[in-house]
Formats: C-alpha cells, sequence, structure tokens
C-alpha cells in the first residue's frame, strides 16, 4: 500500500516527560498529524515487546497508519505489522523478505553511498538517512553525515521507486533547514523526516507533531510550486532596474545588517554599510544572537580571523529560524585545515542563502584543485568554465553562488549572470572582497524587505537572493569606478575613503547606466 513518509515517529518509551503514558502520547501524536510509527524497542523481554507493539498497532489502525516494527520479525508477524526496518547489522533484507508476508514494507538504516547503493540492489520500500544532526535519543555507530551529506545519497535513488527519510537530531527549529538543504543537485527531495525526542519527550505531542506535520507539508507544497511554474526570466534590462529598485528600498527602509567580519575589515564594513543607507551591527557575542536575529535585516558572516566561532554558529542558526537572509564569505577557506572544517561545520547547522568567494575560495568549497589559493588569495587565471562552476556550486549548496574577480560570475543554479564592472584598484586595497559581502548583504535585505508581503510558509528565505547579490557586486564596483575618475585618488591610500563617497553618492540611475551584465541562462 501507499505510505505517505511525511512524519514518520520512531517511538522511545524512555523519553517520555514524568507523568505521561506511552499510549496517551502516542495517540496525541497520531492526532497531530504523524504519518507512520516505528515501535523500537531495543532493550525489553519479548512478552514486554509484544504488548507494546500490539497496543500500538490497535491505536495506528484506529487512525489508519502505517505500523512499523524495528529490528525484531517476531513481533511484526505477531501483530500483524505493516513492515520492519531493519539496520546495517540486523537480518539481512532478502531473509526477511523470503519471512514475512508479500508486500510488507522493508526499510533500512543508510549512513553512506554504499549503504543506499546496497537498499537499491535488495528492493528496499524506504531508507532512513542519518544521522543528519548529533543526537543523544541512541548511541551512535555511524558517524553524523550533515544536512550537505545527504544529497548525495538521494542522488543514487534517482530513477528508483525507493523512498527516502531523514533521521537525527531533527526538529521544529532545524527542520526547513534539513529538508531545503538536504535536496540533491538532481532536484531529489526527502519524501520524509523521522523523529523521535522532538515528539516523544515533548509535553505537548499533538501541537508538536502538528508542527512538524504543518512544517514539511508547507516545504513540499513550495517545492512543488516551483516546479510548476516557470523560472524567472531574467534579462540585462529587468536586472538593471530590480537592482536600481533594491537601492531605493535600501534608502527607504535603512535595514539592519548584523556583520560577524575579520577584524582588519570592521571600521570600512560598517561605513560602506552606512554609505548604502543601511545601518551596520558588528555583534559578536553569542548571547545576542537570537535576539538580533529578530531584527535584522540580513547576516553577512565573514571568517577571515576565525575567532568568534560560537557566535557564527548561533547566528546562522538563529537567522535561518527567522528566515532572514544569510551572506558567507569563506575569506582564505583553503588556506588551513582548521578553515575547511569550520566552513563545513557552519554550512551544516545552517543554510546560507548566498555564498560568495573568489576562485581561490570558492574553488576549496567545491574541493576542486582547478584553482588554488594563497591566504585569503586566488592563485591562476581561474576557472576554464566559471559560467557551469558557478551554477554546479549553486546547486550542490542548494544557495545563490558569487564568484568574485575581475569578471564576476553570480547563479542561482539555473540562471547565470557575467558582471564586468570595477577596477584594478579594488585588489590593492585590503578587504575589498570582504566589502562586496557587506554590500552583497545590504541588497539581500532589501530583496527580503521587498517580498515581505509574500507569503513565506515553507520557504527558508523569501526574496530575489540572486537579484540581491548582483546588486551588492554591482554597487562595490560601480562606485569604485566613479571613485578613480576623481582628481584626488592618486593611489590606493586616497581611493579606499573616495570609494565610501561613491557608495554613498551612488544613484541608480548611475547603476542603470553604468551596468555591465550579461545574463548567461
Amino acid at each position: 500500500m501507499p505510505i505517505d513518509y511525511s512524519l514518520y515517529l520512531v517511538t522511545g518509551r524512555n523519553l517520555l516527560p514524568e507523568g505521561t503514558t506511552y499510549i496517551k502520547s502516542l495517540e496525541e501524536s497520531l492526532r497531530g498529524g504523524v504519518t507512520v510509527v516505528q515501535v523500537r524497542e531495543k532493550d525489553v523481554d519479548t512478552l514486554e515487546f509484544l504488548e507494546i507493539a500490539r497496543q500500538s498497532k490497535a491505536l495506528c489502525d484506529k487512525y489508519q497508519v502505517p505500523l512499523i516494527i524495528n529490528d525484531r520479525l517476531d513481533i511484526a508477524l505477531a501483530v500483524n505489522a505493516d513492515g520492519v526496518h531493519l539496520g546495517q547489522t540486523d537480518m539481512p533484507v532478502h531473509i526477511a523478505r523470503s519471512l514475512l508476508p508479500p508486500n510488507t514494507v522493508i526499510g533500512v538504516s543508510c549512513n553512506n553511498l554504499e549503504h543506499v547503493q546496497q537498499a537499491i540492489r535488495d528492493c528496499v520500500d524506504y531508507i532512513g538517512i542519518g544521522p543528519v544532526w548529533p543526537t543523544s535519543t541512541k548511541e551512535l555507530t555511524n558517524p553524523v553525515i550533515g544536512v550537505r551529506g545527504v544529497g548525495s545519497l538521494l542522488a543514487a535513488l534517482d530513477g528508483t521507486t525507493v523512498k527516502a527519510v531523514a533521521i537525527g537530531g531533527i526538529r521544529s527549529d532545524n527542520l526547513l533547514r534539513t529538508l531545503h538543504g538536504s535536496m540533491s543537485p538532481s532536484g531529489h527531495k526527502l519524501d520524509g523526516i523521522a523523529v523521535v525526542s522532538e515528539i516523544v519527550a515533548s509535553r505537548e505531542p499533538h501541537a508538536t507533531s502538528r508542527t512538524l506535520r504543518e512544517t514539511y507539508t508547507a516545504w513540499d507544497a513550495c517545492i512543488a510550486g516551483q516546479k510548476a511554474k516557470p523560472s524567472t526570466a531574467y534579462t540585462t534590462e529587468n536586472v538593471k532596474a530590480g537592482v536600481a529598485n533594491l537601492m531605493s528600498i535600501i534608502r527607504k527602509t535603512n535595514p539592519l545588517i548584523h556583520q560577524i567580519t575579520n577584524v582588519v575589515v570592521t571600521n570600512q564594513s560598517a561605513n560602506a554599510t552606512l554609505a548604502l543607507g543601511a545601518s551596520p551591527i558588528m555583534a559578536t557575542a553569542p548571547q545576542e544572537m537570537e535576539d538580533l536575529s529578530r531584527v535584522l535585516g540580513a547576516l553577512l558572516i565573514n571568517f577571515g580571523t576565525v575567532t568568534d566561532k560560537e557566535g557564527m554558529m548561533l547566528a546562522g542558526k538563529y537567522a535561518n529560524r527567522e528566515r532572514k537572509p544569510v551572506v558567507f564569505d569563506p575569506v582564505g577557506v583553503g588556506a588551513t585545515q582548521f578553515r575547511r572544517k569550520t566552513a563545513a561545520q557552519l554550512l551544516n547547522t545552517w543554510q546560507a542563502s548566498v555564498i560568495k568567494g573568489n576562485a581561490g575560495e570558492l574553488g576549496a568549497l567545491a574541493e576542486s584543485q582547478e584553482v588554488q589559493a594563497k591566504g585569503v588569495d586566488s592563485v591562476g587565471s581561474g576557472f576554464a568554465d566559471p559560467a557551469n562552476f558557478v551554477k554546479d556550486l549553486a546547486k550542490r549548496e542548494r544557495c545563490v553562488v558569487a564568484l568574485t574577480g575581475k569578471t564576476d560570475w553570480v547563479s542561482d543554479g539555473a540562471t547565470v549572470v557575467k558582471l564586468d564592472n570595477g577596477h584594478e584598484l579594488l585588489g590593492d586595497i585590503t578587504g575589498s572582497g570582504c566589502m562586496v559581502g557587506t554590500c552583497i548583504a545590504t541588497f539581500c535585505a532589501a530583496a527580503w524587505t521587498q517580498a515581505n508581503t509574500e507569503s513565506s510558509a515553507g520557504m527558508l528565505v523569501r526574496g530575489d537572493m540572486l537579484l540581491g547579490a548582483i546588486g551588492g557586486i554591482l554597487a562595490l564596483t560601480i562606485a569604485a569606478e566613479a571613485a578613480t575618475y576623481r582628481s584626488d585618488v592618486r593611489g590606493s591610500g586616497t581611493f579606499l575613503p573616495a570609494l565610501i563617497d561613491e557608495l554613498y553618492n551612488l544613484k541608480p540611475e548611475t547603476v542603470l547606466e553604468k551596468a555591465k551584465i550579461q545574463v548567461i541562462s
């Protein structure tokens, strides 16, 4: 029978709040929207497991929800369960299938590509991918794969009928990030999420289940809607007009731009923010992040000096929760193993709306050997095919990617835009790339504000982040061109203050006139 895997509950009686019975919690969860129940009992004798399974089966039948038994085929057969779930060290699938009635659902836990490929060969009905997040629900025997590790496993299911749920540490406050970030570059999405402690340990399992189910349903509908409607048709003229409009929104609304940035550029980044018409706050204390997330227009995380990791982790997490734009500038990410590890931890904790970097930095994120880095700088001539590079990385990271350099390339995974403004003096001042990140965050805040009347159900961030990234780059590069024409600019020392002046004086009509844009695809 077809199964709705949207909200898959795995039981754990040891997690129940004091005073709450198992049956009461399970029924409240079913009423709240649980669509599948797996009974997992690892530390009880057979008679007790059988009784729990019988009670669970009766309740699931009442709400017409399938019951899955973890590991124990004898219990599944005894209560006429709808299926069994097997771990990698449990009974092999082919033997289990020979013992079970026809059409019994069989699911398998998978932690890597080899597990998934074997599950496909075994013709299982579904797989449970995880753990996605760290969890204390049970002792982990496999490594945490992270949200970004799910996509490659889902891609292996392309062309099959095998369904997939994610499991491990999934909660209401990370669900949207999990769903959004786990989709494969080919567009393969999760069929559901498996939850344990978020529901079982809740004193309000009905409300918790309802919230989780509604969030999944809204996200699923959002994805279906995006596939059904034609993608935005970007042209040179409507991109220019869109950027000009965002400039006006910035001046009108004065968005708060929260920046956790490196100590080298804090002052000039704050001044650039002010020059554009926004308001900077350069807060780094972890204790401030939740409050700031409620009032900010966008968040910029730049780890040129990686000293505020805890603050970065929390800031991105809370910005995702509030569905605000997050711009990530992985400065010098390829320079050390510590930076690469930190970048991976950050990107697995929260979802970036835009990732901006030079060729060396983005190459390191993509694990490409085509372009090398020297400290914070890129070495060599860049990528042979930058358009497809940014497009592929945007698909993989599920966000807009901005590749900066002599020519700038921006993509959301569908459209690629080439930008040719700027001046070589930008490369002669410290932190010009960091200022680009500041400008992108400012324009993304305007894009978010512009879209704030739209329904955001199911969306991790609303607004045109591609346009925001393009706008931020154009603002700085066009201002740089204007600064170099000034008679008081005689080198890099006089160029920086002139650049701030020109950002301050930049007009929408100047962008319309000066922007050098080519929409590639």
